[in-house]
């Protein structure tokens, strides 16, 4: 910066000498100066938005500023051309070639010559060599960049020669000079072409099959100078008038080949190999380019670099083939090559992702039905065995326009029922009934991903449609053609077998899954509120979808001369639908007098058992009578003709919501997500009337916690656990002598078989004859097969074990569903006291045992229950003043149990949930609990207890009075509350800090206490308290000082 400074001040001092009538710059010059110079710092700078940022400001000085500093500007920024380091060249590039758009007065072949004077590459040191080759193509890339390069030929054809003699050094610059020459020819006029470059472009075009670059230079020449470079002037250049031809299809291999490994770290799609198929395409020799020159020569190349520019070449030619062009392409060897590239290939190294990119490009972008259409086909039909190669889950479908996604539907289905394998393009060598089985299963989930996506285009006929279809094949089959039934008009060419009807009925209820989180048709929702709530799982005239299923199920039953049920229904499970039917029409008729989403509620949880009932109609039949029953005792009980004396008459029977919570915890054993959602639902509707009884079978059921009600009960059960405990130690130990002695038996077995082969005197093998040898082996053999299948038989039923084990584990993720409706919906109910000893039991025993996975997850679940949804919702502590008692006994028994606890992050969670209660219950009893917690603290050596769970009670009960107020003492209602807490921690003041000796605010209080005589100064209180929390930091270091 020094020298640019003496530099810029001796050209001042010239300047001043030879024009001494010019005025003399003011002192502020060489601040202004320094500014200046420092835009040429930023512009080297490696970060992009500093050197733009720099630019900027630079040409804005300019703009103010005198001559010699914007002949100064031309003379750093041709010199930083070549600048040593890389990252700096693109900034002076790009500040030279905008500094030149700006002052348009400046010609570009002064600046040009400037560049050749300065990066001499005859003249320049060798060392130096490479520096300057840079600096001639950034000054040329600089002159391109001011967009004035057309304005001037001359200054064309010699940046050409620049960059002519700089392709000769390929060593360093690589095909940057021709493919610079690429862009400049994309600038120019037609008549600039043919009048200035043509000429010195002329043995560039004749080596054109030489590199692919020169062969790009070439195309793109084609391109945009079409009338220049005529047949007859291709063929004195080349020797031929066309480009792609038998004669030139070897040299077009080479030249592709060359291109295909030059790009193979930057994994694109070399420009000159789109070009060429777009040339085939306007010389009319794509078949012959694709299949000469692509098929039989980049295929027949080892899998790599020409494989995979091979399949980008696919997918980008899909914009520009016709139809049949496109069928051609998609069924032959390059699609068979991919197919294989995407089964064999590791997921880093597939190319799938990209294509999927390519289709959903070319699906955008076009708006020909009938090519939209051949390509969905063609990939679809691409086969492994019978199983397409793209995922069933497909994205690219939601750019289908609505009557193509309509044909690819149909098309869909027709192979469905008659597969046509021989039109499918499969690279299998399996069975034909396999690859059928794939090819159903594969289509079956395409048709409920199409309903799956949200992002699909579809009607509401569309998405019956296919509900139908999957719900007939997998509960029906059809015996004749009905008119009113579409399904039965396609007949299967091959029977459905039984594991394509259990893939369908899986899919069906995955389809009524996503069907109840189906948000309303676009046609449908355009003359709604904008801000009216988003209503899902119904149709646009507000009817379920699964409704119309059912009802779609109803008419298939009523027609059993045309229809035939694969699991047909017993005249009880019938009645059971029937019933259900007519339940659900009473409910429909409620709801229209006044929407509930009681009712609405309902309707879905009879709907969905109903649809279940296909699938298992013996597991669910009497669950269906309980619920109708149930639903019948509910609305008894809304009436008010019910009288008292028939509800005592029926005492005996269990309440209607008890009933109902047991349905649902059935429904929760059954693996299905809907059924879950749907549970919730349900159960939410009826929150409001949950009994104690029935909160209490959803912890029983789970097997929660095990109500204990005094010390002796938690002893025994601790005592129990650990006997427990060793009763599982030994059962392990006993399992492993078990697997002892079966080795040792093994053993026995062994040198048995061996002493009767009398293989163990010493004699050696060729002691045995052949015979006595195939006996040995014989009797070996069948000893190992007989010890790897106990072998196996023990791994099968450990297996066994822990699938049962999970299953349990999530059906109590699932109840735990429940508990969270149930606090989120009757926060103020006093049940929730209930519900929390279970909570702090699954926390206490998930904290103390290692488990899986799973075991965290369902500690986390309830953790999250109890912290976020039990303790943040305190509206249920201000609603138990008729329940004192019971309020009083929980808080003295999870003190209690406390204060045995092993670990103090599980003891926290009991310490906090008992600061809840404390303006809602009788302070001197809590007190007492408190100080005996407080005394336990002191007192033990290890205590669960920590001192931030005493920080935080005096913090948010701060007080302010002695250990021991007077009973007689009169104290105002407002302090009634806490005076039991003020006598606490002054009992743990004068605990504490007089046998420390330390002063603290308890202190000062008693002090002001003791001069104040008789009564309670809440001004004394309030002050005290606001001291505590001021010197926060300092008591908390005391407290532990004195702990």
């Amino acid at each position: 910066c020094q020298t640019d400074c003496s530099f810029f001040m001796s050209v001042e001092m010239v300047e001043l000498s030879a024009k001494s009538s010019e005025p003399v710059r003011p002192a502020g010059v060489l601040q202004q100066n320094r500014i200046f110079l420092d835009f040429f710092w930023d512009i080297a700078k490696p970060e992009q938005e500093v050197r733009l940022k720099a630019v900027e400001n630079l040409i804005q000085y300019l703009k103010t500023s005198n001559k010699d500093e914007l002949e100064y500007t031309f003379k750093r920024l041709v010199d930083g051309l070549a600048h040593t380091r890389e990252a700096a060249r693109p900034g002076f590039s790009l500040a030279l070639g905008q500094v030149l758009s700006a002052f348009e007065d400046i010609s570009l072949q002064s600046i040009l010559d400037r560049i050749k004077e300065k990066h001499n590459l005859q003249t320049v040191k060798k060392k130096l060599v490479r520096n300057a080759m840079f600096g001639n193509l950034f000054g040329v890339l600089a002159l391109h960049q001011s967009s004035r390069l057309s304005k001037e030929p001359q200054v064309v054809l010699g940046c050409v020669q620049v960059l002519q003699n700089l392709s000769q050094h390929r060593q360093h610059l690589k095909d940057l000079p021709t493919k610079t020459m690429t862009d400049i020819l994309n600038e120019i006029s037609a008549d600039v072409f043919e009048e200035v470059l043509l000429g010195a472009l002329q043995t560039d075009l004749a080596s054109a099959f030489s590199t692919p670059e020169q062969l790009q230079l070439l195309l793109v020449a084609l391109q945009r100078f079409p009338q220049t470079l005529k047949p007859k002037k291709l063929k004195k250049l080349l020797g031929s008038s066309t480009i792609i031809n038998n004669d030139n299809i070897p040299k077009l291999i080479d030249v592709l080949k060359t291109a295909a490994r030059s790009v193979k770290k930057e994994r694109i799609l070399p420009a000159v190999a789109l070009d060429l198929l777009k040339l085939s395409l306007k010389e009319d020799s794509f078949q012959l380019f694709w299949k000469k020159a692509i098929v039989e020569g980049m295929l027949k190349e080892p899998p790599g670099p020409t494989h995979y520019m091979s399949f980008r070449l696919l997918g980008s030619s899909l914009p520009h083939l016709s139809v049949a062009q496109l069928k051609e392409v998609l069924s032959g060897e390059v699609m068979m090559h991919y197919g294989e590239h995407v089964v064999s290939k590791p997921d880093r190294f597939k190319l799938a992702p990209e294509m999927e990119v390519y289709v959903s490009d070319f699906l955008q972008g076009c708006q020909d039905s009938d090519r939209q259409l051949a390509v969905m086909v063609g990939f679809s039909s691409l086969t492994n065995q019978g199983y397409p190669v793209v995922p069933s889950v497909w994205r690219v479908v939601q750019h289908l326009q609505p009557d193509v996604l309509q044909s690819y539907v149909d098309w869909l289905k027709n192979m469905f029922l008659q597969p046509q394998l021989d039109k499918l393009l499969d690279f299998s060598t399996r069975k034909r009934e396999n690859s059928i089985f794939r090819l159903r299963k594969w289509i079956v989930a395409r048709l409920t991903s199409i309903v799956d996506n949200h992002h699909v285009k579809k009607q509401e006929d569309l998405i019956m449609d296919l509900a139908r279809f999957v719900f007939f094949h997998a509960f029906f089959s059809a015996k004749k053609a009905s008119a009113n039934i579409t399904e039965t008009e396609g007949k299967l060419s091959f029977p459905l077998d039984d594991r394509t009807r259990g893939v369908l009925v899986s899919s069906f209820f995955g389809l009524l899954m996503s069907m109840h989180h189906l948000p309303l048709a676009e046609h449908s929702a355009e003359g709604a509120v904008a801000n009216q709530k988003r209503t899902l799982g119904v149709t646009a005239d507000g009817t379920m979808w699964i409704y119309h299923l059912v009802q779609y199920a109803q008419v298939l039953l009523n027609q059993p001369k045309s229809i035939h049920s694969s699991q047909p229904f017993s005249p009880e499970q019938r009645q059971a639908w029937d019933s259900m039917l007519e339940s659900v029409a009473n409910l429909k008729k409620k709801s229209k007098k006044g929407q509930s989403a009681e009712s609405g509620a309902f309707q879905q949880l009879f709907l969905l058992v109903g649809m279940h009932l296909f699938k298992a109609p013996e597991e669910l039949l009497d669950l269906m009578k309980d619920l109708q029953s149930c639903m019948d005792k509910a609305e008894e009980k809304k009436s008010k003709k019910k009288k008292k004396k028939e509800a005592t008459d029926l005492g005996e029977e269990p309440d209607w919501v008890e009933v109902m919570v047991d349905i649902l915890l059935s429904l929760l054993s059954q693996p299905s997500r809907h059924i879950r959602q749907v549970c919730k639902t349900v159960f939410s509707s009826i929150c409001p009337h949950v009994t104690a009884t029935a909160l209490n079978t959803i912890l029983d059921v789970s097997n929660l916690y095990k109500d204990t009600s005094d010390e002796e009960d938690d002893s025994d059960k601790d005592e129990n656990d650990e006997a427990m405990e060793e009763d599982d130690d030994e059962e392990e130990e006993a399992a492993e002598e078990m697997e002892g002695e079966v080795d040792q038996n093994f053993r026995l077995e062994l040198m048995k078989v061996l002493q009767q082969q009398n293989a163990l005197d010493g004699s050696s093998d060729e002691d045995l004859d052949d015979d006595a040898m195939m006996e040995l082996d014989k009797s070996l053999a069948a000893l190992f097969s007989e010890q790897k299948k106990k072998t196996q038989a023990k791994k099968d039923e450990k297996t066994k074990l822990q699938k049962e084990k999970n299953l349990v584990r999530d059906f109590k993720i699932k109840v735990l569903d429940l508990i969270e409706v149930f606090v989120a919906r009757q926060a103020g109910s006093p049940l929730v006291l209930g519900l929390v000893e279970p909570l702090l039991g699954i926390i206490d025993r998930g904290m103390s045992s290692e488990s899986n996975q799973q075991e965290q997850d369902f500690l986390r679940r309830a953790a999250d229950i109890f912290r976020n949804q039990l303790c943040r919702s305190k509206v249920y502590c201000k609603t138990v003043g008729d329940r004192q008692e019971e309020l009083h006994g929980l808080l003295d028994k999870l003190m209690t149990k406390t204060q045995k606890l092993s670990d103090s992050s599980v003891c926290l969670y009991y310490f906090r949930y008992n600061l809840l209660f404390m303006g809602n219950v009788d302070v001197d009893r809590v007190s007492t609990i408190f100080r005996e917690a407080l005394t336990s603290f002191m007192s033990r050596r290890k205590s669960p207890l920590t001192a931030q769970m005493f920080t935080d009670l005096f913090c948010r009960f701060p007080v302010s009075t002695e250990m021991r107020l007077s009973q007689k003492t009169k104290v105002s209602s407002e302090h009634a509350d806490r005076r039991s807490l003020i006598q606490l921690v002054c009992y743990f003041s004068g605990f504490v800090c007089e046998s420390a000796g330390y002063n603290c605010a308890a202190h000062h209080i008693r002090g002001q206490r003791t001069s104040a005589g008789k009564g309670f100064d809440s001004s004394t209180e309030g002050q005290a308290g606001k001291q505590l929390q001021e010197n926060r930091g300092q008591s908390k270091t005391q407290f532990i000082d004195c702990l």
